[in-house]
């Protein structure tokens, strides 16, 4: 029985663009301000914090033998490809088809992780590329490299997997079975990595392979928004990066993947190593997974930076910082105001109530500008893929 069929593909081209107003106040709080619900919960991150320790004292203590290295090898690359294939380009993205046995296989081969279940994981990746560094985004560096690393997952506010997000695998009862216990794939194999390789299986091949998956794919969401190059001109910060690249098994070609966001192939050059990819085919020789949607050639080389295309993600990213700037400069000044009132005289407090005044409307004026730079900035952005697509249009 087949899973769910498949959403129509977007044109990558024609994204929504997000209002300028939008824009405008998205990162108006200081960046390590926070709302209560997104602090980091200290008594929840414990166990997190423990792995990490375990996983370090106890192959330390330990040692390492060849039993174990294998389990740590086979786990590592195993469990990096189920969460790049399974959740990442299957559930959140719906890159290819498969049958109702083999989705349960991925999603049982994802949550051996420890990276939580199919419909939270998915769930709130599609949330990201709907609101990519926008005041929505649930991990965007923008609002600090650390936040969107790990500390949005340490925090309450996204413990709850948005099921509203992801209806379409949340109606497979057998995927909300292993999306609530998410605990039964990384304990069995904790046990197992004991039982082949004893104590140096389970801290070094359990615990430190699990350890490195997890940063594995936090590095797409931090790393790969900051360092690397942009081929296509998206309206994020999304970059390509080659090391990522190879360590994810393909998920560091990820200005590639927000273009075109339901490839079953990041990489989309021959020189752009795509491990999962190349999984993907393998199994689709064997009809076990089929219709693998790829960018065309049309695709491939439209929207490109290097061919004038308006790079709007790196443009709205440094207008973001500035309104940053500007909102949390009158605050500062205004403490300052306020500070000198009580030894000042009725005739100077005026004065710097003038003053003060002055400079809220000056904020308010550079706000408005920044609105609309960001708006004129989006319509150049559209005209920009339009000539693109039809040439036509600036040929004479």
């Amino acid at each position: 029985m087949d899973a769910a069929p498949q959403p129509p593909v977007l044109d990558p081209t024609d994204a929504p663009a997000v209002p300028a107003e939008s824009l405008g106040r998205r990162f108006r709080r200081h960046a390590y301000e926070r709302a209560p619900d997104e602090r980091i919960n200290k008594v929840a991150s414990i166990p997190f914090i423990l792995v990490h320790v375990v996983a370090v004292v106890g192959t330390l203590w330990f040692g390492v033998t060849w039993k174990a290295l294998a389990v740590f090898g086979v786990y590592t690359v195993g469990r990096i490809w189920f969460i790049t294939a399974g959740y990442h380009r299957y559930f959140a993205h719906r890159a290819y088809k498969t049958s109702r046995v083999f989705q349960f296989i991925l999603a049982l081969g994802a949550t051996s992780s420890a990276q939580k279940g199919p419909l939270w994981w998915a769930g709130h990746h599609r949330d990201h590329h709907r609101n990519s560094d926008t005041e929505l985004d649930i991990h965007s560096p923008l609002r600090g490299f650390w936040w969107s690393h790990v500390g949005w997952i340490l925090c309450d506010k996204y413990n709850e997997a948005p099921v509203d997000r992801i209806r379409d695998f949340a109606k497979y009862p057998e995927i909300r079975f292993i999306d609530r216990y998410d605990w039964i794939a990384p304990w069995t194999l904790a046990i197992a990595s004991f039982l082949i390789a004893g104590w140096p299986g389970l801290f070094f091949g359990f615990f430190l392979s699990t350890v490195v998956c997890w940063h594995n794919t936090f590095m797409v969401n931090s790393v790969a928004h900051v360092f690397g190059r942009r081929r296509y001109a998206t309206e994020d910060t999304s970059r390509n990066n080659w090391l990522i690249g190879i360590s994810t098994l393909g998920e560091g070609w990820h200005n590639n993947h927000h273009y075109f966001q339901s490839s079953a192939r990041n990489g989309f050059f021959w020189w752009e190593i795509d491990v999962t990819y190349y999984g993907l085919r393998v199994l689709s020789w064997f009809g076990i997974v089929r219709d693998l949607k790829l960018p065309s050639e049309q695709i491939l080389a439209g929207n490109r930076i290097k061919d004038g295309a308006f790079d709007l993600g790196t443009f709205k990213a440094n207008w973001a910082r500035a309104a940053a700037a500007v909102a949390n400069t009158q605050p500062t000044l205004g403490d300052r105001v306020r500070e000198g009132r009580s030894n000042a005289g009725a005739a100077l407090a005026q004065r710097r109530e003038v003053v003060e005044g002055a400079m809220v409307a000056k904020r308010e004026a550079l706000e408005a500008f920044v609105a609309d730079s960001l708006h004129s900035a989006e319509e150049l952005s559209r005209l920009s893929r339009r000539s693109q697509r039809e040439p036509g249009l600036v040929d004479g």
